[in-house]
């Protein structure tokens, strides 16, 4: 094998053109898109107050040494068929012979902003199973959230008699899913 022997200023030589070449790059211009009432837009095309609105907004992350379970519940969400929620039901109904409705309990997390909660707590006012519901705006309830891994409102955690986490509904059709074997 050859040694290859460059002197320094070959090796300057080659930095400076390498310098020069990173310097005459030129990127395309990046589209932002946001969602801002409701549905994505290009943020360029905002008008002015809607893009002092997006300059306000406050992007966070999660402390790297704060630990969270996020449970399989909390994965890649396919909740927009109720059929796909049967592993949860089929807890509820192998539960329900032990008294599932007077020993289970539920936790509603909710926002008062949330335009699919009231449905939801209207559900649950419906059941004879205890329960309550945690406000995800207030610090203690955004707490209690991030400690059982909910990361949506409005978000139903379903515990059976011995305090074990049996479903997670995060909608009116999810709650059907669940409870139709526990009311009929």
């Amino acid at each position: 094998m050859t040694e290859l022997k460059r002197t320094i200023k070959e090796i300057d030589a080659d930095i400076e053109a390498t310098r020069a070449a990173l310097a005459d790059v030129h990127g395309s211009e990046t589209e932002v898109y946001a969602r801002i009432v409701g549905y994505y837009r290009a943020v360029r095309n905002w008008n002015k107050g809607k893009r002092e609105e997006y300059d306000h907004r406050k992007m966070f992350a999660v402390p790297e040494n704060e630990a969270y379970e996020i449970t399989e519940a909390d994965s890649a969400c396919e909740c927009a068929s109720p059929a796909r929620v049967t592993h949860p039901a089929a807890k509820v109904s192998a539960s329900r012979a032990a008294g599932f409705e007077k020993e289970g309990r539920w936790e509603l997390f909710s926002r008062k902003t949330c335009p699919n909660c009231p449905p939801v707590q209207a559900y649950m006012a419906k059941l004879s199973m205890r329960g309550k519901t945690i406000d995800v705006d207030t610090e203690e309830g955004l707490a209690e959230a991030a400690k059982k891994g909910v990361f949506a409102s409005p978000t139903v955690i379903v515990y059976d008699e011995s305090g074990e986490e049996s479903a997670r509904c995060h909608s009116v059709e999810e709650l059907d899913a669940v409870f139709a074997s526990v009311t009929a």
